[in-house]
């Protein structure tokens, strides 16, 4: 007897969940917000679940569902910023300098990209995935998957560039986020 829907949405999502859930939180930078994506992303796999158990790469789709919600969040989150931002800045007198971050971490790094470069990045160097595949999952070519991993692994190995000797704080040592588990999603 064949494996019905709910079981084997039941199985994808144990596969799959922490996987989701660490690429929601690489791109989104924020636990909590991750979760809620990544809760987001498995209701509308779940309302799409016929149309994402016969396609050819189902983790694949599933991957461009949280990229997709990530995207959206995080034009969401700009407009808001904005506003609050304009509200701000006829309430109050200009601030005393500039605020500089005193330490820079992977997190604020890869925040520092635009959501494009940052997404080929993380889906390249930290999912692994294939150029093809993540054009396909961002719905762009893969030359531009090329030239924004690119780009993104230089901007990124500019910003984390050790602040003294002997802090070693290289891309290749910083994106082995997914050989080590230091944190929640890393």
């Amino acid at each position: 007897m064949p494996p019905s829907p709910t079981g084997e949405f039941h199985v994808f999502f144990e596969r799959h969940h922490t996987e989701f859930a660490r690429l929601a939180y690489l791109l989104l930078g924020d636990a909590e917000e991750a979760d809620d994506l990544t809760a987001d992303a498995f209701v509308a796999l779940w309302h799409r679940w016929d149309r994402v158990r016969t396609a050819d790469h189902p983790a694949a789709y599933a991957r461009g569902v949280v990229t997709n919600l990530a995207r959206s969040h995080m034009r969401s989150r700009t407009r808001e910023r904005r506003r609050v931002a304009l509200f701000w800045s006829r309430h109050q007198e200009p601030a005393e300098g500039p605020d500089v971050p005193t330490v820079v971490d992977v997190r604020e790094a890869l925040a520092r990209l635009p959501f494009r470069r940052r997404a080929c990045v993380v889906l390249r160097h930290a999912f692994d995935v294939s150029e093809r595949d993540t054009a396909r999952i961002l719905g762009i070519s893969t030359g531009t998957v090329k030239s924004q991993a690119s780009r993104g692994m230089a901007e990124l190995a500019r910003l984390l560039e050790p602040a003294e000797q002997g802090t070693d704080r290289s891309v290749e040592a910083v994106l082995a986020l997914r050989g080590r588990r230091t944190g929640r999603y890393t």
